[in-house]
């Protein structure tokens, strides 16, 4: 029919008169009565591509056929109901849809129903941009971000899968629903944990996964939970990093050692499996036992050496060598040396050794006061120089020191190194032996009289002296009057106004007269003016 046509309808007046009533607008009034809402119709024909209906209207209706699931069950006569989309559209005809009639009936009696927050389940009938969307007696949408625990997973997995969902949002004005599979397997998940918690005891033995590795240690999956096997609870032995005993994906038995319901934490071991090598440690290294070893790790403290899996004992650096003075045990040891030791002492409680290498050899110390008397004569070659002082090497592994004070009665040494050099050949005089702390002092000066007393006699306070400027200071110059014996002439003590002048007047090596002020015989110190003292 063209559009705009009306229908007359007759009535009869109150009276019972009967007449012709005005002219209606047939599609409004259908409009009032019928669009956008679910009428019934009956199925006229139906075809590969749409079907048919008859709602009563001045033409019929058509639907695509892919709003029905099965074709091949609807014949014509059969009674659907269907929601009226148009009235006419540009060919003439009455538009329908029976799956908007599905969805409006289903949301009614879907929101009459269920409220957010609730459980139900729903078929993943498609894939759409952003997520799924799932049959629940109404299509709702499920977000890939909630389609998951971790991730948005593969979609693809879930179509066609009746699954468990969660009533996110519901809105009324746009008529669509929000659901969520996330929070459910998070609960489920939970759930699991704790179940899993309630049948966990401390020492039981399991079998897991290793899911993940740290620094620290590895996560190990044992089917309902994660625990931690950290990394001091992997081995008795000493490991600088897990993976060098697991690695992801290996399966393993662990212990059980604690958990925690309520933080839902589990910390597993691997080396309690075995016994404790510590256990009867005292029994397989007693204390003066000599054992063979291997260096694992050189610190600058010393270092440590495994004597059996799983034992490791230090061997402190003083107990490295009776006479040999070591700063640093990485210039004498490396990794994987072998090494004899003695036990000195075992701590079992704290699982620690100590462990002595010197003790191993025979100390050179014993004995040494027969060997060298206080006042003998001795030779050997120097072996190292110090700021303090010169060691000298007498046997081996007896070094003698001769401190920086006792090289020279009369000249003033700043360093070892200005009279002695390594290597060179020395005699000295022993001033002291100590045989329980391991020390010997010798002395250079001690080899001649202390000439001082003689100096003191030939020189007095007052006298005038002739000698050699050796050194210049910002407080003075020092004045050689004999052979290794200097005096000080302080710049007080000259006619110069100011220090820089110092060295200008007084250059090194330049012969000057002066006199004695004072003569300090215990600190052997000699002080000299020149004031009023005429210079050639």
């Amino acid at each position: 029919m063209a559009h705009g046509i009306q229908r007359l309808f007759l009535s009869e007046d109150s009276e019972g008169n009967s007449g012709e009533i005005p002219a209606v607008d047939y599609e409004q009034t259908f409009h009032r009565i019928g669009q956008g809402h679910v009428v019934k119709g009956r199925v006229t024909a139906v075809s590969a591509k749409e079907v048919i209906v008859d709602i009563g209207f001045k033409s019929e209706g058509i639907i695509p056929a892919h709003e029905f699931d099965s074709l091949s069950s609807l014949k014509p006569g059969d009674e659907i109901e269907v929601l009226l989309e148009e009235t006419e559209n540009e060919h003439g005809r009455v538009v329908l849809s029976k799956r908007k009639a599905e969805k409006s009936q289903g949301w009614d009696r879907v929101v009459e129903q269920v409220e957010e927050g609730a459980t139900l389940e729903g078929k993943v009938t498609r894939k759409v941009k952003g997520g799924l969307m799932i049959d629940i007696g109404v299509e709702a949408f499920l977000p890939a971000s909630l389609a998951f625990l971790k991730g948005f997973g593969s979609l693809n997995s879930l179509l066609g899968q009746t699954v468990q969902v969660k009533i996110v949002k519901i809105n009324p004005s746009r008529k669509n629903i929000i659901v969520s599979r996330k929070d459910l397997l998070e609960k489920e998940k939970q759930e699991s944990k704790a179940k899993f918690l309630e049948e966990l005891e401390v020492g039981a033995i399991r079998k897991g996964v290793v899911k993940n590795i740290t620094d620290f240690g590895a996560f190990v999956n044992l089917g309902g939970i994660d625990g931690l096997l950290h990394i001091t609870d992997m081995s008795w032995g000493r490991i600088g990093h897990p993976s060098e005993m697991l690695k992801v994906g290996d399966k393993i038995e662990v212990k059980i050692l604690s958990f925690d319901k309520e933080t839902m934490k589990v910390s597993l071991g691997l080396k309690q499996k075995d016994a404790n090598p510590w256990a009867d440690v005292d029994q397989k290294f007693p204390v003066g036992s000599k054992v063979k070893g291997k260096v694992v790790n050189v610190v600058p403290y010393g270092v440590f050496v495994e004597l059996a899996r799983g034992i490791e004992g230090l061997v402190h650096i003083s107990e490295i060598s009776w006479s040999k003075r070591i700063s640093n045990p990485a210039d004498v040891f490396k990794v994987g040396d072998g090494v004899d030791v003695m036990v000195l002492n075992i701590d079992k409680e704290h699982e620690k050794i100590s462990l002595g290498i010197k003790q191993t050899e025979s100390n050179p110390w014993v004995g040494i006061e027969s060997r060298y008397n206080v006042g003998m004569k001795v030779k050997g070659a120097v072996r190292n120089l110090t700021d303090f002082g010169a060691f000298v090497e007498l046997e081996e592994g007896i070094d003698g020191l001769i401190h920086i004070s006792d090289i020279s009665w009369t000249r003033k040494i700043n360093h070892p190194k200005d009279v002695l050099k390594k290597g060179q050949e020395v005699e000295a005089v022993v001033l002291m032996v100590d045989q329980t702390n391991h020390k010997l002092s010798l002395g250079l000066k001690q080899l001649i009289i202390d000439p001082w007393e003689e100096i003191a006699s030939k020189l007095s306070v007052g006298g005038l002296v002739l000698g050699t400027v050796t050194k210049v200071a910002s407080f003075g110059v020092f004045v050689e009057i004999e052979k290794d014996v200097e005096g000080l002439l302080h710049i007080s003590e000259t006619d110069l106004a100011s220090a820089q002048q110092l060295e200008g007047t007084f250059p090194v090596g330049k012969k000057i007269q002066a006199r004695i002020v004072k003569i300090d015989l215990p600190a052997r110190k000699i002080a000299l003016s020149t004031k009023g003292v005429p210079q050639n």
